[in-house]
Protein backbone atom coordinates (compact mmCIF):
# COMPACT_ATOMS: atom_id res chain seq x y z
CA UNK A 1 0.00 0.00 0.00
CA UNK A 2 2.94 2.31 0.63
CA UNK A 3 4.08 1.90 -2.97
CA UNK A 4 0.60 2.63 -4.29
CA UNK A 5 0.44 5.76 -2.13
CA UNK A 6 3.80 6.93 -3.49
CA UNK A 7 2.57 6.18 -7.01
CA UNK A 8 -0.55 8.29 -6.40
CA UNK A 9 1.66 11.18 -5.29
CA UNK A 10 3.81 10.73 -8.39
CA UNK A 11 0.68 10.70 -10.54
CA UNK A 12 -0.30 14.10 -9.18
CA UNK A 13 3.11 15.48 -10.18
CA UNK A 14 3.03 13.72 -13.57
CA UNK A 15 -0.30 15.39 -14.39
CA UNK A 16 1.25 18.85 -14.06
CA UNK A 17 0.89 20.63 -17.43
CA UNK A 18 4.64 20.86 -18.07
CA UNK A 19 5.21 17.16 -17.36
CA UNK A 20 2.20 16.21 -19.50
CA UNK A 21 3.67 18.23 -22.35
CA UNK A 22 7.02 16.45 -22.13
CA UNK A 23 5.28 13.06 -21.87
CA UNK A 24 3.28 13.84 -25.02
CA UNK A 25 6.38 15.05 -26.85
CA UNK A 26 8.24 11.92 -25.80
CA UNK A 27 5.58 9.45 -26.99
CA UNK A 28 5.20 11.34 -30.28
CA UNK A 29 8.95 11.28 -30.93
CA UNK A 30 9.21 7.68 -29.77
CA UNK A 31 6.42 6.50 -32.05
CA UNK A 32 7.82 8.41 -35.01
CA UNK A 33 11.33 6.99 -34.62
CA UNK A 34 9.97 3.54 -33.84
CA UNK A 35 8.14 3.58 -37.17
CA UNK A 36 11.27 4.47 -39.11
CA UNK A 37 13.35 1.36 -39.91
CA UNK A 38 16.88 1.49 -38.56
CA UNK A 39 16.15 4.23 -36.02
CA UNK A 40 15.30 3.01 -32.55
CA UNK A 41 14.64 4.64 -29.19
CA UNK A 42 18.29 4.19 -28.17
CA UNK A 43 19.48 6.38 -31.04
CA UNK A 44 16.84 9.02 -30.38
CA UNK A 45 17.58 9.26 -26.66
CA UNK A 46 21.31 9.42 -27.48
CA UNK A 47 20.68 12.28 -29.91
CA UNK A 48 18.70 14.18 -27.29
CA UNK A 49 21.14 13.62 -24.42
CA UNK A 50 22.61 17.13 -24.76
CA UNK A 51 19.26 18.62 -23.68
CA UNK A 52 20.04 17.36 -20.18
CA UNK A 53 22.21 20.45 -19.87
CA UNK A 54 19.16 22.69 -20.35
CA UNK A 55 16.19 20.80 -18.83
CA UNK A 56 15.56 19.93 -15.21
CA UNK A 57 15.85 16.19 -14.41
CA UNK A 58 12.15 15.28 -14.12
CA UNK A 59 11.21 16.81 -17.48
CA UNK A 60 14.15 15.25 -19.32
CA UNK A 61 13.64 11.76 -17.88
CA UNK A 62 9.90 11.86 -18.59
CA UNK A 63 10.75 12.81 -22.18
CA UNK A 64 13.21 9.91 -22.50
CA UNK A 65 10.83 7.43 -20.88
CA UNK A 66 8.11 8.50 -23.33
CA UNK A 67 10.51 7.92 -26.21
CA UNK A 68 11.35 4.49 -24.79
CA UNK A 69 7.71 3.36 -24.58
CA UNK A 70 6.77 5.08 -27.84
CA UNK A 71 9.57 3.32 -29.68
CA UNK A 72 8.14 -0.04 -28.63
CA UNK A 73 4.75 0.95 -30.06
CA UNK A 74 6.13 2.36 -33.30
CA UNK A 75 8.32 -0.66 -33.98
CA UNK A 76 5.26 -2.82 -34.50
CA UNK A 77 4.09 -0.59 -37.39
CA UNK A 78 7.34 -1.09 -39.29
CA UNK A 79 7.37 -4.81 -38.60
CA UNK A 80 3.78 -5.30 -39.77
CA UNK A 81 3.68 -3.03 -42.81
CA UNK A 82 7.29 -3.11 -44.00
CA UNK A 83 8.44 -6.51 -42.68
CA UNK A 84 11.53 -4.76 -41.33
CA UNK A 85 11.96 -5.05 -37.55
CA UNK A 86 13.56 -1.89 -36.23
CA UNK A 87 14.93 -3.85 -33.26
CA UNK A 88 15.54 -7.52 -32.54
CA UNK A 89 12.61 -7.58 -30.13
CA UNK A 90 10.22 -6.91 -33.05
CA UNK A 91 11.29 -9.88 -35.17
CA UNK A 92 8.47 -12.12 -33.92
CA UNK A 93 5.88 -9.43 -34.63
CA UNK A 94 7.08 -9.20 -38.23
CA UNK A 95 6.61 -12.94 -38.83
CA UNK A 96 2.84 -12.99 -38.38
CA UNK A 97 2.04 -9.27 -38.61
CA UNK A 98 3.35 -8.85 -42.14
CA UNK A 99 1.55 -12.02 -43.23
CA UNK A 100 -1.69 -10.52 -41.85
CA UNK A 101 -1.03 -7.29 -43.77
CA UNK A 102 -0.44 -9.23 -46.99
CA UNK A 103 -3.74 -11.04 -46.53
CA UNK A 104 -5.61 -7.74 -46.15
CA UNK A 105 -5.75 -7.66 -42.33
CA UNK A 106 -3.14 -4.96 -41.67
CA UNK A 107 -5.58 -2.85 -39.65
CA UNK A 108 -6.40 -5.76 -37.31
CA UNK A 109 -2.70 -6.53 -36.83
CA UNK A 110 -1.93 -2.90 -35.92
CA UNK A 111 -4.91 -2.82 -33.54
CA UNK A 112 -3.96 -5.96 -31.63
CA UNK A 113 -0.37 -4.69 -31.38
CA UNK A 114 -1.50 -1.31 -30.00
CA UNK A 115 -4.03 -2.78 -27.55
CA UNK A 116 -1.61 -5.48 -26.43
CA UNK A 117 1.10 -2.91 -25.87
CA UNK A 118 -1.28 -0.83 -23.76
CA UNK A 119 -2.48 -3.76 -21.63
CA UNK A 120 1.04 -5.12 -21.08
CA UNK A 121 2.58 -1.69 -20.53
CA UNK A 122 -0.02 -0.72 -17.93
CA UNK A 123 0.19 -3.99 -15.97
CA UNK A 124 3.99 -4.05 -16.12
CA UNK A 125 4.32 -0.41 -14.99
CA UNK A 126 2.10 -1.14 -11.97
CA UNK A 127 4.26 -4.18 -11.22
CA UNK A 128 7.34 -1.95 -11.50
CA UNK A 129 5.88 0.34 -8.83
CA UNK A 130 5.21 -2.66 -6.55
CA UNK A 131 8.43 -4.59 -7.16
CA UNK A 132 11.01 -1.78 -7.06
CA UNK A 133 10.73 -1.03 -3.31
CA UNK A 134 10.95 -4.77 -2.52
CA UNK A 135 14.11 -5.15 -4.60
CA UNK A 136 15.64 -2.16 -2.81
CA UNK A 137 14.87 -3.73 0.58
CA UNK A 138 16.61 -6.93 -0.50
CA UNK A 139 19.80 -5.33 -1.84
CA UNK A 140 20.17 -2.31 0.44
CA UNK A 141 22.83 -4.09 2.51
CA UNK A 142 24.97 -5.50 -0.30
CA UNK A 143 28.74 -5.13 0.01
CA UNK A 144 31.25 -3.75 -2.48
CA UNK A 145 32.10 -7.32 -3.52
CA UNK A 146 28.40 -8.06 -4.09
CA UNK A 147 28.01 -4.99 -6.27
CA UNK A 148 31.10 -5.96 -8.25
CA UNK A 149 29.50 -9.37 -8.84
CA UNK A 150 26.35 -7.66 -10.13
CA UNK A 151 28.35 -5.59 -12.61
CA UNK A 152 30.11 -8.76 -13.82
CA UNK A 153 26.70 -10.39 -14.35
CA UNK A 154 25.50 -7.34 -16.29
CA UNK A 155 28.68 -7.38 -18.42
CA UNK A 156 28.43 -11.06 -19.31
CA UNK A 157 24.67 -11.09 -19.82
CA UNK A 158 24.58 -8.06 -22.12
CA UNK A 159 27.62 -9.27 -24.07
CA UNK A 160 26.27 -12.77 -24.65
CA UNK A 161 22.55 -12.08 -25.09
CA UNK A 162 22.71 -8.98 -27.33
CA UNK A 163 24.26 -9.96 -30.62
CA UNK A 164 24.80 -12.98 -32.82
CA UNK A 165 28.05 -14.12 -31.19
CA UNK A 166 29.14 -14.19 -27.52
CA UNK A 167 32.75 -13.64 -28.58
CA UNK A 168 31.85 -10.50 -30.54
CA UNK A 169 29.72 -9.29 -27.64
CA UNK A 170 32.65 -9.72 -25.23
CA UNK A 171 34.96 -7.94 -27.68
CA UNK A 172 32.50 -5.03 -27.85
CA UNK A 173 32.41 -5.01 -24.05
CA UNK A 174 36.21 -4.78 -24.03
CA UNK A 175 36.05 -1.69 -26.24
CA UNK A 176 33.68 -0.03 -23.78
CA UNK A 177 35.81 -0.98 -20.77
CA UNK A 178 38.87 0.51 -22.47
CA UNK A 179 37.07 3.78 -23.22
CA UNK A 180 35.97 3.90 -19.58
CA UNK A 181 39.61 3.76 -18.45
CA UNK A 182 40.59 6.89 -20.37
CA UNK A 183 41.23 9.77 -17.98
CA UNK A 184 42.76 10.23 -14.53
CA UNK A 185 42.89 7.38 -12.03
CA UNK A 186 40.97 8.56 -8.96
CA UNK A 187 43.19 6.72 -6.45
CA UNK A 188 46.66 7.37 -7.87
CA UNK A 189 46.10 10.61 -9.80
CA UNK A 190 47.88 9.15 -12.83
CA UNK A 191 46.58 9.78 -16.34
CA UNK A 192 45.61 6.71 -18.34
CA UNK A 193 45.39 6.42 -22.14
CA UNK A 194 45.08 10.19 -22.64
CA UNK A 195 47.72 10.28 -25.43
CA UNK A 196 49.00 13.53 -23.93
CA UNK A 197 45.78 15.38 -24.76
CA UNK A 198 44.81 17.62 -21.81
CA UNK A 199 41.08 17.51 -22.63
CA UNK A 200 41.07 13.73 -22.08
CA UNK A 201 42.36 13.95 -18.51
CA UNK A 202 38.75 14.04 -17.30
CA UNK A 203 37.84 11.09 -19.53
CA UNK A 204 35.76 10.88 -22.69
CA UNK A 205 32.33 12.39 -22.21
CA UNK A 206 29.77 9.58 -22.11
CA UNK A 207 27.32 11.71 -24.09
CA UNK A 208 29.80 11.98 -26.98
CA UNK A 209 30.44 8.22 -26.98
CA UNK A 210 26.74 7.35 -26.83
CA UNK A 211 25.80 9.71 -29.66
CA UNK A 212 28.75 8.55 -31.78
CA UNK A 213 28.22 4.80 -31.42
CA UNK A 214 24.43 4.82 -31.58
CA UNK A 215 23.42 7.78 -33.70
CA UNK A 216 26.39 8.38 -36.03
CA UNK A 217 27.43 4.74 -36.37
CA UNK A 218 23.85 3.55 -36.91
CA UNK A 219 23.07 6.33 -39.39
CA UNK A 220 26.18 5.58 -41.46
CA UNK A 221 25.46 1.85 -41.41
CA UNK A 222 21.78 2.07 -42.35
CA UNK A 223 22.49 4.71 -45.00
CA UNK A 224 25.11 2.42 -46.55
CA UNK A 225 22.49 -0.34 -46.81
CA UNK A 226 19.70 1.69 -48.36
CA UNK A 227 18.48 0.63 -51.74
CA UNK A 228 17.43 3.06 -54.41
CA UNK A 229 13.80 3.70 -55.21
CA UNK A 230 10.69 4.16 -53.06
CA UNK A 231 9.97 1.96 -50.07
CA UNK A 232 7.21 -0.59 -50.61
CA UNK A 233 4.78 -0.31 -47.69
CA UNK A 234 1.81 -2.61 -47.15
CA UNK A 235 -1.55 -0.88 -46.76
CA UNK A 236 -3.02 -0.57 -43.27
CA UNK A 237 -6.40 -1.66 -44.58
CA UNK A 238 -8.94 -4.41 -44.18
CA UNK A 239 -11.49 -5.16 -41.43
CA UNK A 240 -10.70 -3.65 -38.07
CA UNK A 241 -10.43 -5.45 -34.74
CA UNK A 242 -13.44 -7.76 -34.28
CA UNK A 243 -14.85 -9.47 -31.20
CA UNK A 244 -13.40 -12.74 -32.41
CA UNK A 245 -9.97 -11.09 -32.66
CA UNK A 246 -10.39 -9.78 -29.11
CA UNK A 247 -11.21 -13.25 -27.75
CA UNK A 248 -8.16 -14.68 -29.46
CA UNK A 249 -5.88 -11.86 -28.26
CA UNK A 250 -6.72 -11.54 -24.55
CA UNK A 251 -4.93 -14.75 -23.56
CA UNK A 252 -1.75 -13.96 -25.52
CA UNK A 253 -1.70 -10.42 -24.05
CA UNK A 254 -1.76 -11.74 -20.49
CA UNK A 255 0.68 -14.58 -21.15
CA UNK A 256 3.05 -12.22 -22.95
CA UNK A 257 2.94 -9.86 -19.96
CA UNK A 258 3.61 -12.74 -17.57
CA UNK A 259 6.68 -13.71 -19.60
CA UNK A 260 7.96 -10.24 -20.46
CA UNK A 261 8.04 -8.48 -17.11
CA UNK A 262 9.95 -10.99 -14.95
CA UNK A 263 12.44 -11.84 -17.71
CA UNK A 264 12.97 -8.16 -18.48
CA UNK A 265 13.50 -7.43 -14.77
CA UNK A 266 16.37 -9.90 -14.47
CA UNK A 267 19.86 -8.35 -14.51
CA UNK A 268 20.46 -10.58 -17.53
CA UNK A 269 17.13 -9.58 -19.05
CA UNK A 270 16.02 -7.69 -22.11
CA UNK A 271 13.12 -7.88 -24.53
CA UNK A 272 14.46 -10.37 -27.06
CA UNK A 273 14.11 -13.63 -25.12
CA UNK A 274 10.55 -12.96 -23.84
CA UNK A 275 9.25 -12.23 -27.34
CA UNK A 276 10.71 -15.47 -28.71
CA UNK A 277 9.28 -17.44 -25.77
CA UNK A 278 5.89 -15.77 -26.18
CA UNK A 279 5.73 -16.67 -29.87
CA UNK A 280 6.71 -20.27 -29.15
CA UNK A 281 4.12 -20.48 -26.36
CA UNK A 282 1.30 -19.15 -28.52
CA UNK A 283 2.22 -21.51 -31.31
CA UNK A 284 1.88 -24.46 -28.93
CA UNK A 285 -1.34 -23.30 -27.28
CA UNK A 286 -3.22 -22.03 -30.33
CA UNK A 287 -6.41 -23.67 -31.55
CA UNK A 288 -5.56 -22.53 -35.09
CA UNK A 289 -2.09 -23.99 -35.81
CA UNK A 290 -2.73 -23.84 -39.55
CA UNK A 291 -2.69 -20.02 -39.43
CA UNK A 292 0.83 -19.70 -38.01
CA UNK A 293 3.17 -18.60 -40.75
CA UNK A 294 0.18 -17.23 -42.68
CA UNK A 295 -0.96 -14.49 -40.29
CA UNK A 296 -2.06 -15.76 -36.87
CA UNK A 297 -3.22 -12.90 -34.67
CA UNK A 298 -1.89 -14.66 -31.55
CA UNK A 299 1.59 -14.41 -33.06
CA UNK A 300 1.28 -10.62 -33.03
CA UNK A 301 -0.57 -10.16 -29.73
CA UNK A 302 1.72 -12.27 -27.55
CA UNK A 303 5.15 -10.98 -28.65
CA UNK A 304 3.99 -7.36 -28.64
CA UNK A 305 2.72 -7.73 -25.07
CA UNK A 306 5.96 -9.43 -24.03
CA UNK A 307 7.98 -6.69 -25.73
CA UNK A 308 6.28 -3.86 -23.85
CA UNK A 309 6.16 -5.70 -20.53
CA UNK A 310 9.88 -6.35 -20.80
CA UNK A 311 10.44 -2.64 -21.45
CA UNK A 312 8.98 -1.88 -18.03
CA UNK A 313 10.82 -4.82 -16.49
CA UNK A 314 14.16 -3.47 -17.71
CA UNK A 315 13.59 -0.40 -15.53
CA UNK A 316 13.65 -2.55 -12.35
CA UNK A 317 17.42 -3.30 -12.38
CA UNK A 318 18.09 0.16 -13.82
CA UNK A 319 16.38 2.08 -11.01
CA UNK A 320 17.13 -0.26 -8.10
CA UNK A 321 20.63 -1.54 -8.96
CA UNK A 322 21.90 0.93 -11.53
CA UNK A 323 22.34 -1.91 -14.05
CA UNK A 324 21.22 -1.31 -17.65
CA UNK A 325 20.24 -4.49 -19.53
CA UNK A 326 19.29 -2.93 -22.86
CA UNK A 327 20.71 -0.27 -25.16
CA UNK A 328 18.03 2.30 -24.34
CA UNK A 329 18.35 1.64 -20.60
CA UNK A 330 22.08 2.30 -20.88
CA UNK A 331 21.45 5.67 -22.51
CA UNK A 332 18.82 6.58 -19.87
CA UNK A 333 21.43 5.74 -17.22
CA UNK A 334 23.74 8.24 -18.90
CA UNK A 335 20.95 10.82 -18.60
CA UNK A 336 20.69 10.15 -14.85
CA UNK A 337 24.45 10.53 -14.47
CA UNK A 338 24.41 13.78 -16.42
CA UNK A 339 22.49 15.24 -13.47
CA UNK A 340 24.83 13.71 -10.91
CA UNK A 341 22.21 11.08 -10.01
CA UNK A 342 23.39 7.46 -9.69
CA UNK A 343 20.56 4.90 -9.86
CA UNK A 344 20.89 2.18 -7.26
CA UNK A 345 19.50 0.98 -3.92
CA UNK A 346 19.47 4.50 -2.45
CA UNK A 347 17.68 6.16 -5.38
CA UNK A 348 14.18 5.63 -4.00
CA UNK A 349 15.13 7.42 -0.79
CA UNK A 350 17.34 10.20 -2.17
CA UNK A 351 15.26 10.99 -5.29
CA UNK A 352 11.84 9.66 -4.28
CA UNK A 353 9.80 12.39 -5.98
CA UNK A 354 11.71 12.01 -9.25
CA UNK A 355 11.33 8.21 -9.35
CA UNK A 356 7.62 8.09 -8.57
CA UNK A 357 6.84 10.92 -10.96
CA UNK A 358 8.75 9.05 -13.66
CA UNK A 359 6.84 5.80 -13.04
CA UNK A 360 3.51 7.63 -12.99
CA UNK A 361 4.44 9.42 -16.21
CA UNK A 362 4.89 5.99 -17.83
CA UNK A 363 1.26 5.18 -17.03
CA UNK A 364 0.12 8.50 -18.47
CA UNK A 365 2.30 8.08 -21.56
CA UNK A 366 0.99 4.56 -22.09
CA UNK A 367 -2.57 5.91 -22.25
CA UNK A 368 -1.46 8.67 -24.61
CA UNK A 369 0.11 6.06 -26.89
CA UNK A 370 -3.13 4.10 -27.12
CA UNK A 371 -5.11 7.23 -27.98
CA UNK A 372 -2.53 8.25 -30.59
CA UNK A 373 -1.88 4.88 -32.20
CA UNK A 374 -5.36 3.51 -32.76
CA UNK A 375 -6.82 6.40 -34.82
CA UNK A 376 -3.53 7.62 -36.30
CA UNK A 377 -2.04 4.35 -37.58
CA UNK A 378 -2.44 5.44 -41.21
CA UNK A 379 -0.75 8.76 -40.42
CA UNK A 380 2.30 7.02 -38.98
CA UNK A 381 2.52 4.97 -42.16
CA UNK A 382 3.26 8.18 -44.05
CA UNK A 383 6.38 8.67 -41.92
CA UNK A 384 7.81 5.63 -43.69
CA UNK A 385 7.83 7.66 -46.91
CA UNK A 386 10.30 10.28 -45.61
CA UNK A 387 13.26 10.39 -48.05
CA UNK A 388 16.08 8.49 -46.37
CA UNK A 389 18.94 10.81 -47.49
CA UNK A 390 17.25 13.78 -45.79
CA UNK A 391 16.53 11.72 -42.68
CA UNK A 392 20.06 10.47 -42.06
CA UNK A 393 21.71 13.73 -43.07
CA UNK A 394 19.54 15.41 -40.42
CA UNK A 395 20.59 12.84 -37.83
CA UNK A 396 24.28 13.51 -38.49
CA UNK A 397 23.72 17.27 -38.33
CA UNK A 398 21.87 17.15 -35.00
CA UNK A 399 24.41 14.71 -33.58
CA UNK A 400 27.25 17.10 -34.42
CA UNK A 401 25.47 20.16 -33.06
CA UNK A 402 24.45 18.37 -29.88
CA UNK A 403 27.93 17.05 -29.10
CA UNK A 404 29.58 20.40 -29.78
CA UNK A 405 27.08 22.08 -27.47
CA UNK A 406 28.16 19.86 -24.54
CA UNK A 407 31.58 21.46 -24.02
CA UNK A 408 31.96 23.81 -27.03
CA UNK A 409 35.21 21.96 -27.77
CA UNK A 410 36.21 21.05 -31.35
CA UNK A 411 37.90 17.92 -29.98
CA UNK A 412 34.44 16.50 -29.25
CA UNK A 413 33.63 16.67 -32.98
CA UNK A 414 36.85 14.77 -33.76
CA UNK A 415 35.94 12.13 -31.18
CA UNK A 416 32.42 12.00 -32.61
CA UNK A 417 33.77 11.24 -36.07
CA UNK A 418 36.33 8.66 -34.91
CA UNK A 419 33.94 6.84 -32.59
CA UNK A 420 31.14 7.12 -35.16
CA UNK A 421 33.33 5.31 -37.70
CA UNK A 422 34.10 2.76 -35.00
CA UNK A 423 30.36 2.29 -34.45
CA UNK A 424 29.87 1.85 -38.20
CA UNK A 425 32.62 -0.79 -38.33
CA UNK A 426 31.12 -2.60 -35.34
CA UNK A 427 27.73 -2.79 -37.06
CA UNK A 428 29.32 -3.78 -40.35
CA UNK A 429 31.10 -6.79 -38.83
CA UNK A 430 28.34 -7.84 -36.44
CA UNK A 431 29.64 -6.44 -33.16
CA UNK A 432 26.72 -5.34 -30.94
CA UNK A 433 27.00 -1.75 -29.75
CA UNK A 434 25.10 -2.03 -26.46
CA UNK A 435 27.86 -3.98 -24.61
CA UNK A 436 30.33 -1.19 -25.42
CA UNK A 437 28.06 1.42 -23.85
CA UNK A 438 27.39 -0.78 -20.81
CA UNK A 439 31.14 -1.36 -20.41
CA UNK A 440 31.84 2.36 -20.64
CA UNK A 441 29.21 3.20 -18.01
CA UNK A 442 29.65 0.32 -15.56
CA UNK A 443 33.41 -0.18 -16.04
CA UNK A 444 34.40 2.59 -13.58
CA UNK A 445 31.70 1.37 -11.16
CA UNK A 446 33.07 -2.18 -11.28
CA UNK A 447 36.65 -0.93 -10.85
CA UNK A 448 35.73 1.23 -7.84
CA UNK A 449 33.88 -1.58 -6.06
CA UNK A 450 36.59 -4.14 -6.81
CA UNK A 451 39.27 -1.86 -5.38
CA UNK A 452 37.13 -1.09 -2.36
CA UNK A 453 36.51 -4.78 -1.65
CA UNK A 454 40.19 -5.66 -2.02
CA UNK A 455 41.23 -2.74 0.20
CA UNK A 456 38.89 -3.95 2.95
CA UNK A 457 40.25 -7.51 2.71
CA UNK A 458 43.91 -6.43 2.42
CA UNK A 459 44.13 -7.83 -1.09
CA UNK A 460 42.50 -11.23 -0.40
CA UNK A 461 40.63 -12.28 -3.58
CA UNK A 462 38.49 -14.62 -1.51
CA UNK A 463 36.42 -11.63 -0.43
CA UNK A 464 34.75 -11.74 -3.86
CA UNK A 465 33.13 -15.06 -2.86
CA UNK A 466 32.54 -14.40 0.83
CA UNK A 467 28.76 -13.91 0.71
CA UNK A 468 26.04 -16.21 -0.63
CA UNK A 469 24.80 -13.29 -2.76
CA UNK A 470 28.10 -12.85 -4.63
CA UNK A 471 28.49 -16.61 -5.10
CA UNK A 472 25.01 -16.92 -6.64
CA UNK A 473 25.45 -13.87 -8.87
CA UNK A 474 28.90 -14.94 -10.13
CA UNK A 475 27.48 -18.42 -10.73
CA UNK A 476 24.74 -16.90 -12.87
CA UNK A 477 27.38 -14.89 -14.74
CA UNK A 478 29.34 -18.07 -15.45
CA UNK A 479 26.18 -19.79 -16.65
CA UNK A 480 25.31 -16.81 -18.89
CA UNK A 481 28.77 -17.11 -20.45
CA UNK A 482 28.90 -20.89 -20.90
CA UNK A 483 25.30 -21.88 -21.72
CA UNK A 484 25.00 -19.90 -25.02
CA UNK A 485 28.30 -21.36 -26.23
CA UNK A 486 27.19 -24.92 -25.38
CA UNK A 487 23.79 -24.41 -27.02
CA UNK A 488 25.41 -23.09 -30.19
CA UNK A 489 27.76 -26.06 -30.28
CA UNK A 490 24.86 -28.51 -29.86
CA UNK A 491 22.80 -26.79 -32.55
CA UNK A 492 25.81 -26.81 -34.87
CA UNK A 493 26.21 -30.57 -34.50
CA UNK A 494 22.50 -31.14 -35.09
CA UNK A 495 22.22 -28.92 -38.16
CA UNK A 496 20.17 -30.49 -40.96
CA UNK A 497 21.37 -30.54 -44.57
CA UNK A 498 18.77 -27.89 -45.41
CA UNK A 499 20.09 -25.61 -42.64
CA UNK A 500 23.65 -26.11 -43.83
CA UNK A 501 22.63 -25.23 -47.38
CA UNK A 502 20.75 -22.13 -46.16
CA UNK A 503 23.78 -21.04 -44.12
CA UNK A 504 26.06 -21.41 -47.15
CA UNK A 505 23.66 -19.29 -49.20
CA UNK A 506 23.65 -16.61 -46.50
CA UNK A 507 27.45 -16.55 -46.33
CA UNK A 508 27.61 -16.24 -50.11
CA UNK A 509 25.26 -13.22 -50.04
CA UNK A 510 27.34 -11.58 -47.29
CA UNK A 511 30.55 -12.23 -49.24
CA UNK A 512 29.22 -10.30 -52.22
CA UNK A 513 28.05 -7.43 -50.02
CA UNK A 514 24.30 -8.13 -49.62
CA UNK A 515 22.87 -8.27 -46.13
CA UNK A 516 19.73 -10.26 -45.28
CA UNK A 517 17.72 -7.14 -44.42
CA UNK A 518 19.06 -4.93 -47.21
CA UNK A 519 16.17 -5.41 -49.58
CA UNK A 520 13.57 -4.57 -46.94
CA UNK A 521 15.50 -1.51 -45.80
Amino acid sequence: MGALGDLAGGLADALAPVNLLFALLGVLLGTAVGVLPGIGPAMTVALLLPITYALEPTAALILFAGIYYGGMYGGSTTSILLNTPGESSSIMTALEGNAMAKSGRGAAALATAALGSFVAGTIATLLLALVAPTVVDLVIGITAADYFALTVLAFVAVATVLGSSPLRGLASLGVGLYLGLVGTDVLTGQERFTLGIPQLSDGIDVVVVAVALFAVGEALYVASRLRRGPVQVMAASGPWFTRRDLRRSVGPWLRGTALGFPLGALPAGGAEIPTFLSYATERKLTKHPEEFGRGAIEGVAGPEAANNAAAAGVLVPLLTLGLPTSATAAIILVAFQSYGIQPGPTLLSTESTLVWTLIAALLVGNLMLLVLNLPLARVWVQVLRVPRPYLYAGILLFASLGCYAVNADPLDLVLLLVLGLLGFAMRRYGWPVAPAIVGLILGPVAETNLRRALAISSGDLGVLLDTWFSRIVLGLALAALVVPIVLRAVRGRRATPEEVQAGEGLRHRESVGASPGEEER
